[in-house]
């Protein structure tokens, strides 16, 4: 279990308490805890749904602990990503429709966020958000309108731009910008 949800996990966790070190003590903390009393938790059904209810119960308990000194940090930065060195124009246009892509993110407001970042990212379903977060499934479904809505709002003239641009080119989307038109289309 630990090594299919760990990850997930700890990026759910993010959502709460922005900071890398925090995240990974509450994960590993609420994996502990699990396997003390692995005996108990023998008649849960869903064991993943279970593991993030603890991981957000245990973040919010993180929070009200350390809320006087809870800082946020602005976020790593992408020290691996390197340049296309092929195509370098396009992996900055790329980069910056990302960039801008998670920064329309990161404004939406938490639980919106969360259920955003649930649904699509993590592939979960409407009901499991439902149960993690503790709210009825059409309300899920309407966070997560509210987030496309707003996400297609912030990227839509930045796509247009792009598509004007090509036109007056002549020259054909390349392949990632074409991909992330086509998952805002998508997600639209």
């Amino acid at each position: 279990m630990f090594s299919l949800c760990y990850n997930k996990l700890f990026n759910f966790c993010l959502l709460y308490v922005h900071r890398k070190e925090p995240a990974e003590e509450v994960v590993s903390d609420v994996f502990v805890k699990c396997w003390m009393n692995r005996a108990q938790l023998q008649q849960v059904l869903n064991p993943e749904v279970y593991l993030f209810v603890a991981v957000k119960n245990q973040a919010l308990n993180y929070l009200k602990q350390f809320s006087k000194y809870h800082l946020v940090s602005v976020g790593d930065i992408d020290a691996d990503g390197l340049i296309n060195s092929f195509y370098p124009e396009q992996e900055v246009e790329r980069r910056e429709l990302l960039f801008r892509m998670e920064q329309a993110i990161t404004a939406l407001p938490q639980q919106c966020q969360v259920v955003f970042r649930l649904i699509k990212e993590e592939g979960m379903r409407y009901k499991e958000v439902a149960e993690i977060l503790h709210i009825s499934p059409r309300t899920v479904q309407t966070q997560l309108f509210r987030a496309l809505a707003r996400l297609r709002q912030v990227l839509r003239p930045y796509l247009e731009r792009k598509e004007q641009e090509r036109r007056g080119t002549g020259e054909p989307l390349d392949g990632a910008t074409f991909m992330i038109l086509i998952l805002v289309l998508i997600f639209s």
